[in-house]
């Protein structure tokens, strides 16, 4: 196979975007797959790399095989392509690839097994226990949304929630004498998770002030509303928590899943077994909840250097 030459086309982009499968691939980015501008304009260039590439060597693409896909990632490596960018190119392809699937150019997909390279994982933010109290210190009881602000944040870090889970969470699915949730993940999965008593409480609080709300039809059964009684968004509880760490000034850049690493993260801390929180955060593999070990690793090492007699005797 010839050598990657996707820096000098020997037709222009605009030419790429002629012809009838990526006009149509254009096509459904845009109408099916509500891709914003900026995705589709990378989607389609590193189609176009793909196709001069294809080009130079006189193959169609819909003649392509997993072995052109694998030369072509050596050569992107060859020219010093980083990982990252190979696996967004990749993943453009694999796109690409679904769509002829799609309108039945193609009876089987030559991406199927051809993997992308791998990424280093990058370690989530994690707050201390100081922090969190912080943010949950700094909510406003005396408004209306107090309570359910802070049931929020009480649930969030004490089960381990998504943030998915916890606007679709129903009073129906609360157990409150037996201190359990009922909670449906990904895929439609159940998993019961042990509640906190602060979180419990929180609740109670909330389901009193809630009562004042006029609640909209359809609405009745979830927990959390906002004060036109409908259920909570996910980017409205994104901003509550954006807000509360700007105001005890935390300057990390966290979200609702930030909460549910911290969750994982101290539980792995204070000894909990791996597998009990795979169980509580509705991890399909063990291999997801061992990111947290790395993170655990970064607080054993930190201790190691601040108690070990070896290293206080060097203070």
């Amino acid at each position: 196979m010839p050598g990657v030459a996707f820096y000098f086309f020997e037709m222009e982009f605009d030419q790429y975007l002629q012809r009838p499968l990526v006009r149509g691939y254009q096509t459904y980015l845009k109408l099916e797959r509500s891709v914003s501008p900026n995705t589709l304009q990378a989607y389609l260039e590193d189609l176009a790399k793909w196709l001069s590439y294809l080009d130079d060597a006189h193959i169609d693409c819909l003649d392509a095989k997993l072995e052109h896909f694998q030369d072509f990632l050596i050569d992107l490596s060859e020219l010093g392509i980083v990982a990252r960018s190979q696996a967004r190119i990749i993943s453009g392809l694999k796109s690409f690839y679904k769509y002829l699937l799609l309108e039945n150019k193609l009876e089987d997909d030559p991406t199927e097994l051809l993997e992308a390279p791998k990424i280093g994982k990058h370690l989530p933010e994690v707050l201390s226990l100081e922090e969190i109290d912080s943010m949950i210190g700094a909510i406003d009881l005396s408004q209306p949304q107090g309570h359910r602000n802070k049931a929020m944040l009480e649930l969030l870090y004490s089960c381990g929630l998504r943030v998915s889970e916890l606007v679709n969470l129903q009073i129906s699915n609360i157990f409150m004498d037996e201190m359990y949730l009922s909670v449906f993940g990904k895929g439609s999965k159940q998993r019961l998770v042990p509640m906190s008593e602060p979180a419990r409480k929180n609740i109670e609080l909330w389901l009193t002030d809630r009562c004042h709300i006029d609640i909209k039809k359809g609405n009745e059964d979830y927990l959390f509303l906002n004060r036109r009684g409908t259920k909570l968004s996910r980017i409205m509880v994104f901003n509550i928590i954006k807000d509360l760490a700007q105001q005890v000034g935390i300057k990390k850049n966290i979200s609702p899943h930030t909460f549910r690493h911290s969750f994982a993260t101290h539980l792995l801390e204070g000894g909990a077994n791996l597998r009990a929180i795979q169980e509580m955060l509705g991890h399909e593999s063990i291999m997801t909840t061992q990111i947290y070990t790395h993170i655990d690793m970064n607080f054993l090492r930190s201790e190691v250097l601040r108690f070990h007699p070896m290293n206080r005797k060097n203070e």
